[in-house]
């Protein structure tokens, strides 16, 4: 009956829709410019929003990062400056791109210095300066800023795939994992910080790095789909020859309104992006609907005799309409007659209330998922979804009704019994885990605690774990390891200062992303056979530093804890003991580099890599004989603390445990073969 009445609205609607159908409308171009010779005047400052780490100095240049405050450190900053209004750059109509022509003046600054930095990927370079780069942004609001170093402030964690950018990016550091061809380069960016294209300026006789005052001119033509980039010194006038000139297709990452701007960041390095000034203008297409003649006239009746064709649509029109009244009519008697019949069957029947409305959810809070829900996320727990499994559970790579890709960790019943865990106390603390923000911990995105199962809802990390990229095919190189274990030590870190801990340290808790930025995730949650809280606390934490001091060995070593003699390193030196129990017989011996992976050839720095053992092996010292905090730990390898002295024998016992409960517990967590 529904679906009947729901036919006869549509007919309706159709017949009288179709009867009034507008004219084609009149095709106009509205144009869009605005012009910037410097930024201090009070209608430049009304007319520019300022967001994040930016800044108009007295010359009348924007400045990305703020620079005001001396005393504050630039690196690691992120800053945009768009246009305070936004501009139409779409025709949703004929899916048609606005044309629009650009020119901007930016000088990059760079602070030199003597000291030795350590750039993005951790290696260290002394003389290769530059910051992170300049992007000329069309962007779909004017709030987000994104993330500092080499993401250049156009993206950021909280920009999902509905978040559509387009970019073209002056980038002055060259980031691997990004495909940069080299540190001066002109990338195109679309909805992604992986340039679509890059061109490398220096075959153009320009360098982004050497201070002089440069000027673009962006033309793209939205008809065409051609875009047309430019590049030069701002004293030699317009180039002859553009960097970039062909077709591309931007209307995929393009909303009818968009925010035009700039936006830049810096990482370890240090660059002022100064924007001297800015032209720019846009033309796109619009339909103007205004009356036509025809409509006009027929408002006005004249009995001439020559509107008889009229008459007749006229009354075919109300002929359709009235059929369509009286059906209307029919159905609604025959509706109330069934519903007072029905109403008449259920009256000894209890009414059901409506359900409570829900109070809306800010976006990727946690929440309880239910099992329908993860069951549909993982298509019924497919084996084809089916990431891993380990004495635990199972884990599943899944998607939600949003799109968005998850990870659920599925517990199975037989943990819980073999290992005589608590479920309510493990419940109480996924969710207080769930609450926890880190940019180098995974976030945890909900639970499920239904039906004896108990399921924890992870955040996707696109890049797997760090034991697919340690052990996998190639080499890892030194800087890349590196970074991870100052990851890792910020993640832990964070943990303990929430007097929370890991349990579960080892590379494949560790997660990369796009950006080879380490996560650290798959918790362990609750100790087994444990009621207490205070006792938990007492021992988890320094226990991560144990395991984590054993993760820096394998990092360096390049190899497992435990390895057979036919999988280790080629001289097959150290093949028969454990790891840490060989590290510490080369420390003794004085012949740490031994256990340094070889396989790294001539980017390994040496000096860097016994540094870094010797916290590995200061982190598996006895709690109460040297074992560090992790909050000294990170000071220890960024190097900006001397490690402290190891002893020269090897310890007694190689075990983290301090006592007879303590080493029930670290068993599990920590299986010594």
């Amino acid at each position: 009956m529904k679906k009947l009445l729901a036919f006869i609205i549509l007919f309706f609607h159709v017949v009288s829709t179709d009867s009034n159908k507008p004219k084609d409308g009149v095709v106009i171009n509205v144009t869009k410019h605005f012009s910037f010779q410097n930024f201090n005047t009070p209608v430049n400052l009304h007319n520019l929003m300022l967001l994040g780490s930016s800044n108009i100095d007295k010359k009348g240049r924007v400045q990305i990062p703020d620079t005001t405050n001396i005393n504050v450190d630039f690196k690691h900053l992120a800053g945009r400056a768009v246009y305070a209004f936004p501009v139409r750059v779409f025709d949703p109509v004929t899916r048609t791109p606005a044309s629009f022509q650009t020119t901007f003046s930016f000088q990059l600054e760079t602070i030199q210095s003597n000291a030795s930095f350590t750039d993005e990927n951790g290696g260290e370079s002394g003389h290769d300066y530059g910051g992170s780069g300049f992007t000329f942004i069309l962007a779909p609001d004017e709030f987000t800023v994104g993330r500092p170093g080499p993401w250049l402030g156009m993206l950021n964690d909280a920009c999902d795939e509905e978040y559509k950018a387009v970019g073209i990016e002056f980038d002055t550091r060259k980031n691997v994992e990004f495909k940069d061809p080299n540190d001066n380069h002109v990338g195109i960016n679309l909805g992604s910080i992986i340039s679509t294209i890059t061109v490398n300026v220096s075959e153009f006789g320009v360098n982004l790095k050497d201070g002089e005052i440069h000027r673009a001119w962006i033309n793209y033509h939205g008809k065409d789909r051609v875009l047309d980039i430019r590049l030069g010194s701002d004293r030699l006038g317009y180039p002859s020859k553009p960097v970039f000139s062909g077709q591309l297709d931007i209307s995929e990452f393009l909303k009818e309104y968009m925010f035009v701007g700039f936006s830049a960041s810096t990482g370890n390095f240090t660059q002022i992006h100064n924007l001297i000034s800015w032209n720019f203008t846009s033309t796109s297409q619009a339909s103007l609907r205004v009356p036509s003649p025809e409509a006009c006239e027929n408002k006005i009746v004249v009995d001439n005799g020559d509107n008889d064709g009229d008459n007749d649509r006229d009354t075919l029109e109300s002929f359709f309409i009235f059929m369509a009244v009286v059906l209307l009519v029919i159905v609604g008697f025959v509706s109330l007659y069934y519903n007072r019949k029905r109403t008449g069957e259920e009256s000894n029947e209890v009414a059901m209330l409506p359900a409570a409305k829900e109070r809306p959810r800010p976006p990727n809070k946690p929440r309880h998922f239910t099992i329908a829900e993860i069951s549909s996320a993982t298509r019924c727990f497919d084996e084809l979804h089916k990431l891993g499994c380990d004495e635990t559970g199972d884990t599943y790579k899944g998607s939600l009704l949003n799109g968005c890709p998850v990870v659920v960790k599925r517990f199975s019943t037989g943990y819980y019994a073999s290992r005589g865990v608590n479920r309510r106390r493990m419940g109480k603390e996924i969710k207080l885990m769930s609450k926890l923000r880190h940019p180098n911990l995974v976030a945890i995105r909900g639970w499920c605690f239904d039906h004896q199962e108990t399921m924890v809802v992870y955040d996707y990390v696109p890049n797997g774990t760090f034991n697919d990229w340690l052990y996998g095919i190639g080499v890892l190189p030194w800087s890349r390891r590196l970074k991870v274990i100052r990851d890792v030590a910020h993640a832990l870190t964070y943990l303990h200062s929430q007097k929370l801990a890991h349990k579960n340290v080892k590379t494949g808790s560790v997660f990369i992303d796009v950006s080879f930025r380490a996560l650290l995730g798959d918790y362990g949650f609750v100790m087994p056979g444990v009621d207490s809280n205070r006792f938990e606390d007492a021992v988890s934490q320094p226990t991560d530093v144990f395991e984590f001091g054993v993760l820096v060995l394998e990092v360096v070593a390049g190899r497992t804890r435990y390895q057979s003699g036919s999988d280790t390193q080629s001289d097959g030196e150290g093949s028969d003991l454990d790891l840490l129990e060989w590290a510490w017989n080369m420390h003794v011996m004085n012949e740490k580099e031994k256990v340094v992976d070889t396989k790294i050839g001539s980017a390994l720095n040496m000096d860097q890599a016994i540094q870094v053992m010797e916290i590995g092996l200061l982190c598996t010292l006895k709690e109460n004989k040297g074992r560090p905090s992790m909050a000294e730990v990170v000071e220890y390898v960024h190097f900006e603390k001397e490690v402290p002295e190891l002893p020269s024998s090897r310890p007694m016992s190689l075990f983290p445990y301090t006592s007879t409960t303590e080493l029930c517990y670290n068993s599990y967590i920590c299986p010594f073969k």
